[in-house]
């Protein structure tokens, strides 16, 4: 039912307006009206707070109205609400539930397993922590699922969540796969380490190489991802597995498993050496390598000497080709890039100027990074100019080495992709500066590197869904907004009910995306 107004011509002219409630219905496939009554005119119901009074009675006799009214000022709890609802959307458009039921059944066992996953997971996407912190903090998040959840199911959840990392992984990549029309002929992978406060698992958590925190205990993690920013699979080696045993194990298990077509290892230049790049040439595997600009000849007195032409590939990127010795190069440049760095030195050589006239030269101490710009001599600074002109050749470039056939253009977009994984690692990294108090065992700490590549799946997923709504919110924005739509617990009536709290800012944008229409403002609680 529902109202509507009609207007009626007075013989002088005037018109006064009724309100009527109306009943539609359907007969013979046409939608019919039928007048249920006629409530008065609306210039004298109105007048008087007539209106008002009647909406008031006929809201008394709607126990949702009367209660959503109700909530207002009754002493109650409220959690988190939004996020949980959101990505619990993702978590089962990506089939983990239902990975994880079947792993559940394959094993017998006698807890809540996926919903234990689902929590450590959320509770990394939200507010990362230990097991300890994340048990505690399901107190603050409304999913009734939870309540199940002990502290040892957390625990216990990471031994099998290791045990089916394997078929997860291939799972989510083949549905992410589906959803997004991922470009799988190109992956990328590059390795962090991770290190440990204490005496980690051992066998798994060792010293690292020279020159990497050498008094900690660490594990190199491994990801890989799609050109696209989706991570498709990790790896846990121990803390001193070189960089390329690391590569060959990874790219060795990537064509068992997926259907890749290429995997291509792109690492930027702080893991590059002459001994890597000859054992990928070796093991015929395929790379995009960033390029140290000083400190490899070969790129300094070759590479960057050679003429040619750049070709823009998009705004502010232009490549050149340049081959040196048998070897392929992709000379990068940024337009904007290059003015930046040229006045970042003319500024940074002007307030050393400065400096030292306010200081005095006894008092002077020169900056470390100025020491190759300046020389300082009885007083008086002056330029290096020779060292100037030498530092101008690497404003806004960088260069890369690949042995693949990619158009430059495209060898250099791939490198760029790298941004994906490095950002992925920052996220990965936070939260897993592991004590053996909160992780003894070698599976625990596996069990835990997985909930974190889990966590971004679903941070990566929900940022397409978002780019693909064409969106101008950004994933931190939504997330900060869906974070304030809270659900609040309250007696009335006799009854326990919950009731959703407004969608606050742009969170409405995070239901649109996923699929999923927000709960109803009140809810009876059975």
């Amino acid at each position: 039912m529902y109202t509507r107004v009609i207007k009626a011509r007075n013989k002088d002219g005037s018109i006064r307006y009724y309100l009527q409630l109306v009943r539609a219905y359907r007969q013979d496939g046409k939608v019919r009206q039928e007048l249920v009554c006629s409530i008065g005119r609306l210039d004298e119901i109105k007048g008087d707070g007539g209106l008002d009074r009647l909406i008031a009675s006929l809201a008394r006799h709607s126990e949702r109205c009367w209660i959503d009214a109700e909530a207002e000022g009754v002493d109650r709890w409220d959690k988190v609400y939004g996020p949980v609802l959101v990505f619990r959307r993702l978590w089962e458009d990506l089939w983990l539930a239902r990975g994880l039921g079947k792993v559940q059944e394959e094993t017998w066992v006698d807890f809540p397993l996926e919903e234990a996953a689902f929590a450590m997971v959320l509770h990394r996407l939200l507010d990362p922590g230990s097991k300890l912190a994340t048990y505690r903090w399901l107190d603050t998040v409304y999913r009734p699922e939870f309540e199940a959840l002990e502290l040892q199911h957390l625990y216990r959840a990471l031994d099998y969540l290791v045990r089916g990392k394997e078929e997860i992984e291939k799972a989510l990549f083949l549905r992410n796969r589906d959803l997004f029309s991922l470009s799988v002929d190109l992956v990328l992978f590059d390795t962090t380490l991770v290190h440990f406060e204490g005496h980690g698992p051992q066998g798994l958590a060792t010293m690292a190489r020279p020159g990497n925190y050498p008094d900690c205990v660490k594990v190199l993690v491994g990801l890989v991802m799609t050109a696209d920013g989706f991570p498709v699979a990790h790896h846990v080696f121990p803390g001193n597995t070189a960089d390329i045993r690391a590569f060959q194990k990874a790219l060795a298990d990537l064509k068992q498993r997926f259907p890749l077509r290429r995997a291509i290892i792109a690492a930027d230049r702080g893991v590059v050496s002459e001994g890597v790049m000859e054992e990928l040439a070796t093991q015929k595997v395929s790379y995009i390598l960033g390029m140290p600009l000083r400190k490899n000849r070969e790129v300094r007195d070759l590479v960057l000497s050679r003429a040619g032409r750049y070709h823009e590939v998009a705004d502010n990127l232009d490549t050149k080709e340049v081959w040196v010795g048998g070897h392929r190069y992709v000379v990068c440049h940024n337009p904007d890039a290059e003015e930046r760095d040229r006045k970042r030195r003319e500024e940074i050589v002007e307030r050393a100027r400065r400096d030292l006239e306010k200081k005095g030269p006894q008092t002077f101490v020169m900056p470390r990074g100025l020491k190759r710009y300046l020389e300082l001599s009885g007083g008086e600074l002056s330029v290096k100019e020779e060292v100037v002109r030498e530092e101008a050749r690497y404003d806004g470039k960088w260069v890369l080495r690949t042995n693949t056939d990619l158009p430059a253009g495209e060898v250099a977009q791939a490198y760029k992709g790298l941004w994906r994984i490095e950002r992925a690692f920052r996220e990965l990294k936070s939260g897993l500066e592991i004590r053996p108090v909160y992780v003894r065992t070698e599976d625990h700490v596996r069990g835990h590197i997985m909930v974190c590549f889990l966590a971004l799946v679903l941070e990566a997923t929900f940022q397409h869904l978002l780019k693909d709504h064409d969106t101008s919110a950004s994933y931190g924005e939504v997330l900060d907004d869906l974070r304030q739509l809270r659900a609040v617990r309250f007696e009335a009536r006799g009854k326990a009910w919950l009731r959703r709290t407004e969608l606050p800012g742009r969170s409405h944008v995070a239901f649109q995306t996923v699929g999923l229409r927000p709960p109803s403002r009140v809810q009876p609680l059975s």
